[in-house]
Parts: C-alpha cells; sequence; structure tokens
C-alpha cells in the first residue's frame, strides 16, 4: 500500500513539475529582459562617459599633433601635471575641497537634525526645499551675489569696516565661505534620510539604562550616522572639488585650483600648446574622484543595514 501511494506522490510530483516548469520558465523571462530596459542608459554612459574618458586619457599619453613627430606615447604630461603649479594648483583644490566639505559636515548635521525633529511639517518642508535649490545654485550669479556683499566694496564689508579687520572675500577663507553656501544644503539633503532612519526605540533603551543626550550621541547615534556622515562628507568632497564657475567668476587665479589650471592650459593663457597636459589634469582629478567614489560606495552599503 505504502509502495502505490509512493507511486501516486512521484506521479502527481511529475505532473506538478511539467506544469511549474514553462510558467517558471516565463518568469525568468522578465528578469533577463530587464537588462534590455537598462540597455538604453548602458549605452548612454559608454557613448557620453567612457567616449570623453577614453579622448582624455588618449591625450594625456601621447604629444600634439602639432608637435615635431607627431603625435606619439609619452608620459610626459602626466609628470609635468604633477610638478611645480600644477601640483600645487592640484592640491590647492584638494585641500579647499577637505576643509569646506569637513565644516559643511559639521554645520549640517545639527541643521539636519533640527529638521527631522522638528514638530512642524511647514519648517520641514520649507528647510527642505530651500536646501534643494540652494544646493544647486552656483556659477556667476552665486559669485556676484557674494562680490556685492562681501567684497571690497560690498554692502557688509563697508558697513562694518571689514577689510580693516584683515577681511578679503578673494582668498582662501573667502573662497570656502562661498563655497559652505551650497555646500551646507547638500548636506542637509543628504543627512536628513539617514537621521529619519534612527529609531525611536533605540533612545528610549538608552533613556532607561541610564544614558543622558550625549552619552546616547556618542555610543549609539553618532556610530550608526558615521557611515552617513562619511558618505556625505566625501560626496561633498567631490562636488567642491569639480567646482569651477564660482571660483572663476570671484578670485580667478588668485587661489590656485586645478580646474584653473586646466581652464588656462586648454585656452593657452599662460603657455601656448598646453592642451594635453590640461588632459594629464584631467586624468588626475578622475583618479582622486575614483578615490573618492571607492570610499563613498561601501558606506552607502554599510549605513544601508543599520538604517533601512
Amino acid at each position: 500500500m505504502s509502495a502505490i501511494q509512493t507511486a501516486r506522490g512521484d506521479s502527481r510530483t511529475r505532473a506538478y513539475g511539467n506544469r511549474a516548469g514553462p510558467g517558471s520558465a516565463r518568469r525568468r523571462v522578465p528578469r533577463s529582459a530587464g537588462w534590455l530596459g537598462a540597455a538604453p542608459l548602458l549605452v548612454f554612459t559608454a557613448v557620453v562617459f567612457g567616449l570623453v574618458l577614453g579622448t582624455m586619457v588618449y591625450g594625456a599619453f601621447t604629444t600634439p599633433e602639432s608637435a615635431p613627430g607627431g603625435a606619439r606615447l609619452t608620459g610626459a604630461n602626466m609628470s609635468s601635471s604633477l610638478q611645480g603649479p600644477y601640483l600645487t594648483a592640484l592640491l590647492g583644490s584638494v585641500k579647499l575641497s577637505a576643509v569646506s566639505a569637513l565644516i559643511a559636515t559639521i554645520v549640517g548635521l545639527p541643521i539636519a537634525h533640527v529638521v527631522v525633529t522638528s514638530r512642524f511639517r511647514a519648517l520641514r518642508e520649507a528647510v527642505l526645499a530651500a536646501s534643494g535649490v540652494l544646493a544647486n545654485f552656483g556659477g556667476v550669479p552665486l559669485a556676484f551675489a557674494f562680490v556685492a556683499t562681501l567684497g571690497n566694496a560690498g554692502v557688509l564689508t563697508s558697513r562694518f569696516n571689514l577689510l580693516s579687520h584683515g577681511w578679503s572675500l578673494y582668498s582662501f577663507w573667502g573662497l570656502t565661505l562661498v563655497y559652505l553656501y551650497f555646500l551646507v544644503p547638500l548636506m542637509v539633503l543628504t543627512l536628513t534620510p539617514a537621521l529619519d532612519g534612527l529609531r525611536r526605540q533605540w533612545r528610549e533603551a538608552a533613556r532607561n539604562n541610564g544614558a543622558n543626550a550625549f552619552q546616547y550621541w556618542t555610543h549609539v547615534a553618532l556610530p550608526v550616522l558615521m557611515p552617513s556622515l562619511l558618505g556625505g562628507y566625501v560626496l561633498l568632497f567631490g562636488t567642491a572639488f569639480s567646482a569651477y564657475a564660482t571660483a572663476a567668476a570671484m578670485v580667478g587665479s588668485s587661489v590656485p585650483l586645478v580646474t584653473m589650471q586646466i581652464a588656462d592650459a586648454l585656452s593657452g593663457n599662460v603657455l601656448v600648446g598646453q592642451g594635453n597636459i590640461a588632459l594629464a589634469l584631467g586624468v588626475d582629478m578622475v583618479l582622486v574622484a575614483g578615490l573618492v567614489m571607492a570610499v563613498q560606495l561601501p558606506l552607502q552599503r554599510r549605513s544601508a543595514r543599520w538604517l533601512a
């Protein structure tokens, strides 16, 4: 009897398996066809970014067509991009980006915390809306606004006689202040979702165990938020590192920046025929951005495990 039941069970299993086979095959089709939906984006990325990057790398490791002997492979462009004023400009951009991103991270965290914990929904929406606008406000309009306000003949400069106290907008710290105008709102937008992910139960558990607010933040909240903070810092660093129009319109060459050096080399303001060195400087920037992204992506995955 048990043998007959086993045989019937095997036959039912085979029958259901046969009926499930085509269905499971049909269910696999959308999964494989999903790549077709991403194909236009992949093609666009390959053409817009891959073609530009390939051209830039080729130019960075070759001599100009107008050079004696024509275009040929060389490492002189990369070597020159890491020497003299080019190296100074690269280090200046890294310093400016690191300092401005650090200040924006420190200032943006409490602002984002106030927005998240506020009982007034209108305040949260207003701050987030303003942050979305200010984070994308830059270029010549931003430079003009600060020159008219804090320049040598600006309204606040003249009213409070800031020049006599050593203030100069056209300096490293002046440019840092201008960068904070769009970096702080960007950090607020970046940290708000992470602060929303902090569970109320964690604070209550810490309070029940006798922890005060300082101990909660140092032992619970900040360790959980640290990947998001570092990821936001990396994002701000990349944004400041690639900024060009604001610095070009405001300080010109008074503050050494790699973006200014690239513009001068391409336009021939200093020396003629330095276009390939400008491409080498672009490769240096891509390498720095690649290191930044290599740090950011693991941090994002780590923070997602805690704040999901």
